[in-house]
């Protein structure tokens, strides 16, 4: 029963749904961008005053954790990368799995309707987590559409730049507007053409309590982290100190802790523990335990995609600027910081109080393999112009390729336990 609940979705969504190809850029003209973990690329842009920001508090409060150095190199609300451009996408600053091919955001809205109906297909918010542009909002609201489905579902979207909610809302409405978070708890709110209605907020605290869907999409690799060094029997933490500019090139320099810090003496490693160093994203940690909470209480779904590993790395953190590495120390706001996720920490904590079932890590071209992703592609190639069928196929190729993004990128699920005999029943579509 559960196969052919998909394979009913998945068919009506070919035959009914979108035969043209949505166009995406060329990709096999920019497969350098790939060639790094996210394929990440930051327009040069001189940020002084970040600079002069950060230099000021070291010499005020001494060095600061890396936690709090990524925090205001990409959320600062004046300065930081993320606030005031739009970096997404071939002309802007780096390229993600929707912005390749639409086939990705079909997929994950194949998953969502199969998952949600064969738990009952109840009401429900859509809920993504740093949605970008909008491009996988977009794609997952066109497949649902087709399923006539406005009636049950409202999107909320966690936001909280407010350059990057303005992208959202016009390439998601028809009409949108500004409103009082303070009473009405988002910030902004908006209507789609087919009359699904859009809600914005800064933190996942402030979305309504209900059964949620919840999309997290190269979210959480962005979340500020603590760099853990182990010494003398003791968790230390590396630290952001002002670069010595007589023997350093960069802005800044990373040194350890003579002592231990708050979050290296509260930290505690996963039992068995061998490495030496690693990253530890407290922040992290708090998503998803309240997400946990969440699904348990209200009932939900969470697919988080990202890229990762599960426990074996130690030092991940790295930023990039016009396609290339670049030094996350230099020129701070310039260029986008990144670390891989720790799934294995994730699912470590959601678990913790047997309030959700984690399914994970599965590599992106594993998962889009199993949500018959060769099938789309034939069926677009069939139907796209002969001067269209390299750019689609490529594309696609990029996504799962294991040398390109198909290995890098994994899918982590997230299941109220309650669900723990019904999902043995039912097996988890893109997971088994």
């Amino acid at each position: 029963m559960q196969r052919s609940i998909f394979e009913q979705l998945f068919q009506k969504a070919c035959r009914y749904y979108s035969y043209k190809s949505v166009k995406r850029p060329d990709f096999t003209a920019i497969s350098k961008v790939v060639s790094h973990p996210v394929g990440k690329e930051v327009r040069p842009k001189e940020n002084v005053d970040l600079t002069k920001q950060l230099q000021a508090k070291i010499l005020a409060t001494g060095p600061i954790t890396i936690a709090e150095y990524m925090q205001e190199v990409l959320i600062n609300p004046q300065s930081g990368y993320y606030m005031n451009r739009d970096v997404f996408g071939r002309e802007g600053d780096f390229i993600t799995s929707p912005e390749i091919s639409q086939i990705f955001g079909e997929l994950v809205a194949i998953w969502v309707l199969s998952e949600w109906q064969k738990i009952g297909g109840p009401p429900f918010q859509l809920v993504e987590l740093g949605p970008g542009r909008g491009t996988l909002a977009r794609d997952v609201l066109k497949v649902l559409s087709q399923f006539k489905l406005g009636s049950n579902f409202s999107m909320h979207l966690v936001e909280i730049s407010p350059h990057l909610s303005t992208l959202q809302a016009q390439l998601l409405c028809y009409k949108h507007e500004a409103a009082d978070s303070n009473t009405e708890g988002y910030y902004q709110k908006g209507v789609t053409a087919s009359g699904i209605q859009v809600y914005w907020y800064s933190r996942l605290e402030d979305v309504p309590a209900g059964f949620s869907i919840v999309l997290a999409h190269e979210f959480f690799d962005a979340l500020p982290v603590h760099k853990l060094q182990m010494e003398d029997g003791l968790w230390k933490e590396v630290l952001v100190d002002i670069a010595d500019k007589q023997t350093d090139e960069t802005d800044f320099r990373f040194v350890l802790s003579k002592n231990q810090t708050p979050i290296s003496k509260i930290f505690e490693p996963i039992a068995g523990e061998t490495r030496q160093c690693l990253e530890y994203s407290i922040e992290s940690d708090r998503l998803i335990s309240l997400l946990a909470g969440r699904f348990e209480a209200n009932g939900g779904i969470g697919l988080i995609i990202d890229y990762g590993h599960f426990g074996e790395k130690s030092d991940t953190l790295r930023a990039f600027k016009r396609h290339e590495l670049f030094n996350p120390l230099k020129s701070p706001g310039t260029a986008d910081i990144t670390v891989d996720v720790d799934f294995r920490q994730m699912k470590r904590v959601a678990e913790r109080d047997n309030k959700v079932l984690c399914l994970g890590p599965v590599e992106q071209g594993l998962f889009l393999q199993r949500m018959e992703g060769e099938v789309r592609l034939e069926r677009l190639l069939k139907n796209a112009l002969p001067e269209n069928q390299t750019t689609i196929k490529s594309a696609y190729e990029m996504l799962t390729q294991p040398e390109k993004m198909g290995s890098r990128f994994k899918f982590f699920s997230m299941f109220p336990a309650v669900l723990k005999d019904h999902l043995q029943k039912f097996p988890v579509n893109g997971f088994q």
